[in-house]
């Protein structure tokens, strides 16, 4: 065989070994969030509506927002993988989507450990295994610390407010209740239905829950806390536990949860200092 002919081989072999990268949509804000997080962002050719983090996210795409898609928009981008949310993204438009020839991968954390999990599963899928496990392994680590950090702190009662009209919270089931009880707190509606249930003020008031945690923007819209002010015969009202966390940091399924976990037990920490006041 000539030298030419060889080294004409190994470059077909050597070529053909090299995988094509994927062309990824995301499906979730978070879902964006962890291809980032295991290096894929570069691949990520289309993302859904409030897709803001990080910053180099905001420059990709949207395909649509969490109850509607832009098929049209998503054939032109001519993606190879789609990344849903179980629970999140209807199975009709995962179903329309591999229609379309469209590889679909989804998946569900319910608990903290299940999203290191999700960096882990999310590597695999996306071609980025080590990247993914590295990752993973870090969040772990953190989630270790914080756990042992928050292990002897007493329980102490806690109302979760997604929105106020209606008022919104989330049961047991949710992971953020996992958050809570990571900090040593007890969701006072844990054995509601469904997932996300609304809740009237009456209920509120009769499971009268020594702390307060709002989703918002800390000192963006004081009128969030100061609504509560008026039921002066709730407990939370009375020892100034009212706090807010910031919804992208919990609300989403993403490493950055660890940041709101911070977050909400360092709040949960103060309202257990004033009772020990008390």
């Amino acid at each position: 065989m000539s030298v030419i002919c060889k080294l004409l081989c190994l470059f077909v072999v050597g070529f053909a070994s090299v995988e094509a990268e994927e062309r990824i949509i995301s499906l979730a804000p978070h879902i964006t969030e962890l291809l980032f997080s295991v290096g894929a962002g570069n691949e990520v050719v289309g993302v859904m509506s409030f897709s803001n983090y990080p910053e180099a996210a905001n420059s990709i795409p949207i395909i649509g927002s969490h109850d509607k898609l832009n098929y049209e928009q998503i054939i032109s981008l001519q993606p190879t993988l789609a990344v849903g949310w179980q629970g999140g993204n209807s199975s009709d438009a995962m179903d329309r989507l591999r229609d379309l020839g469209i590889r679909v991968e989804s998946y569900a954390p319910h608990t903290l450990e299940d999203v290191g999990e999700s960096l882990r599963w999310i590597g695999e899928i996306s071609g980025h295994k080590e990247e993914g496990e590295a990752a993973a392994q870090n969040y772990f680590n953190r989630l270790e610390a914080l756990r042992e950090m928050h292990l002897s702190h007493p329980g102490i009662s806690v109302y979760y407010q997604i929105w106020h009209e209606p008022q919104m919270t989330v049961n047991g089931q949710h992971l953020i209740t996992d958050v809570i009880q990571m900090c040593g707190g007890s969701n006072i509606f844990s054995d509601a239905i469904p997932l996300v249930p609304k809740v009237s003020m009456e209920s509120i008031l009769q499971r009268n829950p020594e702390v307060i945690v709002m989703a918002g923007v800390p000192g963006e819209q004081p009128e969030r806390i100061n609504r509560w002010q008026r039921w002066t015969a709730l407990d939370a009202v009375q020892k100034d536990n009212l706090f807010e966390v910031h919804p992208d940091l919990l609300h989403r399924h993403s490493a950055r949860i660890l940041d709101g976990a911070e977050a909400l037990c360092s709040a949960l920490d103060i309202a257990k200092r004033r009772a020990d006041r008390d």
